[in-house]
């Protein structure tokens, strides 16, 4: 497959991501509708969805990435595998998650992750980020309860921004004490992770629990 070159940033708050998601029909999208469904916000290449469907096939994957040729990319080679539980989507999670996310039965999104997102590090450029208040709020809404987020960055400041955003919604709790977690609780990093791990620097890690 060749190499899909793209922008590294985008600013989501450009006129041409400005047009929500189209509900989807989530029947056609998965061979088992009905299992629970991770959403993974910001997949970019989607290579952490990719392994995560293939550790655990009894659940379903979405990743929502705002770059659209790298989902093109995503998509052909979850097409080439055969993976029936997968799939990724071209969009902007901070306008497009209640038009995606309205048509889901209650109770099947059971986890969320935002890996090291876009730190956009002037203060002025704060509103790009993607863990806003609208976007905790929406999924407040949506995730089942006793379902998870899991946040993390090597960035310590949007880490802890963006944990301060999901502790301000009351339909959150964080697991654990403050301090951030050492291990990852999922089954496969990231290659941010593994890269920031490989050069021994830090990674702010966090969950919340959706509470009932």
């Amino acid at each position: 497959m060749a190499v899909v070159r793209v922008r590294q940033h985008v600013n989501p708050l450009a006129q041409k991501y400005r047009t929500p998601v189209n509900p989807l029909e989530w029947e056609k999208i998965y061979a088992q509708p009905n299992q629970p469904l991770h959403l993974d916000i910001g997949c970019a290449k989607g290579r952490f969805v990719l392994q995560m469907a293939q550790v655990e096939p009894h659940w379903n994957f979405l990743g929502l990435e705002i770059r659209e040729p790298l989902v093109v990319e995503a998509n052909q080679l979850r097409s080439e595998l055969g993976l029936t539980n997968l799939y990724y989507l071209y969009g902007n999670a901070n306008n497009s998650l209640q038009s995606l996310l309205s048509g889901l039965t209650p109770g099947i999104l059971q986890r969320v992750t935002i890996q090291f997102p876009d730190p956009w590090f002037k203060t002025r450029h704060a509103k790009r980020r993607v863990v806003q208040p609208k976007l905790v709020t929406e999924l407040a809404e949506y995730l089942a309860v006793g379902g998870v987020v899991f946040l993390q960055s090597d960035m310590k400041f949007v880490a802890v921004e963006m944990c301060d955003r999901f502790a301000e919604n009351p339909a959150f709790a964080r697991v654990g004490t403050d301090e951030w977690l050492t291990e990852n609780p999922l089954a496969v990093p990231t290659e941010r992770e593994i890269f920031t791990q490989n050069k021994g620097e830090p990674i702010y890690r966090a969950l919340f629990v959706k509470q009932g």
